[in-house]
């Protein structure tokens, strides 16, 4: 936390807008007219004018809003949502509703520019982006997380984190063909994922954090019937941590470590790769899944949901995403270091 101060704790959460051609503007000129948005942190959104006003007709909404040069400007006491306008993006140029490079480029220079920002804001919360426009647009990463780390110069572990109010979700693998996940899988990764839990979850105030790790196979392998990746890989590294005092259940089978989780036995699960957990969040909790990059020297949330192309400018997208994505970027953002865990 960099910017709390005695006469205003708020953090100051830096808001971009998403990918243009989606329901990001949308979605989040809904979210900053909402009084609550504005008692959680202080929010200043960077990005294009022309994007917020796109964002203000789709949602049939009007924003008092102003421009800023930078945040050491800003008056917080004066009324109306401070934007510091990179003037980068014309959403006219742009095709709304389907995947565009163009779009994808200029979404990663405005995160870029937020990241140079460093302290100057607290957490970086951003409404959903498009992966292959991204990609396409010459951000040559899998995601918007490897680039963040790459942004950051960050050189160790890091991973998603799925937050729904029902428990928390780690990933030792993620944006990657299931076929190149399973390579993925080592005992390094799974340690990698599992500490990152423990460290995330004490500095949220579960002490101690209930963690559950997933196994790989149907059924848990069924002693190495139908896989024994449990029995070489995922169970040795699991004993390891539980004796260097990370405390660990599992492999519990994928079909039942989240009905556990869902009846308050885990705080957090740990999930091979990404469909096996995304797919439970999503059904308990659509609208509330939101996405943290964890294990970064900066803080980054986004709603788990996507750009929504087929409802873009229809005025009817759901803001429970990106208002509980702001919410948690303020909350971390106050957090406590996270402690040494056990060698």
């Amino acid at each position: 936390m960099q910017q709390q101060n005695k006469s205003d704790p708020r953090p100051i959460v830096g808001l971009m807008l998403g990918d243009a051609t989606g329901i990001g503007p949308e979605v989040s000129v809904k979210l900053l007219a909402s009084p609550e948005t504005h008692e959680t942190a202080r929010v200043v959104v960077v990005g294009d004018a022309r994007v917020l006003e796109l964002g203000m007709a789709d949602a049939g909404i009007r924003l008092d809003w102003r421009r800023v040069d930078k945040v050491g400007d800003i008056d917080w006491a004066q009324p109306g949502v401070p934007l510091i306008d990179l003037a980068n993006i014309d959403p006219g140029k742009l095709t709304r509703g389907k995947m565009d490079p163009a779009s994808g480029r200029l979404s990663g220079e405005t995160l870029q520019h937020m990241i140079r920002m460093g302290k100057e804001l607290d957490a970086i919360c951003f409404a959903p982006l498009n992966k292959a426009a991204l990609k396409h647009g010459g951000w040559d990463y899998l995601d918007e997380h490897q680039m963040f780390a790459a942004l950051t110069g960050h050189k160790g572990f890091f991973c998603e984190m799925n937050v729904i109010p029902e428990f928390c979700t780690f990933r030792v693998t993620s944006h990657m063909s299931l076929r190149k996940a399973l390579d993925m899988i080592t005992p390094e990764r799974i340690e990698g994922a599992v500490r990152l839990a423990h460290d995330m979850l004490v500095r949220l105030g579960k002490t101690p954090p209930r963690i559950g790790v997933a196994a790989l196979n149907p059924h848990g392998g069924e002693g190495g019937l139908f896989g024994d990746e449990e029995i070489t890989i995922i169970g040795p590294t699991l004993e390891r941590l539980n004796a260097a005092g990370i405390a660990c259940d599992g492999p519990i089978p994928s079909d039942t470590v989240f009905v556990k989780a869902l009846a308050g036995r885990y705080d957090g699960v740990v999930m091979m790769y990404h469909d096996q957990g995304q797919i439970a969040t999503k059904l308990i909790g659509f609208s509330k899944g939101i996405t943290v990059t964890s294990g970064l020297p900066q803080v980054f949330t986004t709603p788990a949901h996507g750009t929504a192309f087929d409802i873009v400018g229809q005025g009817k997208a759901d803001p429970g995403g990106i208002g509980h994505a702001l919410r948690a970027a303020a909350k971390i953002a106050l957090l406590p270091p996270a402690a040494a865990t056990p060698a």
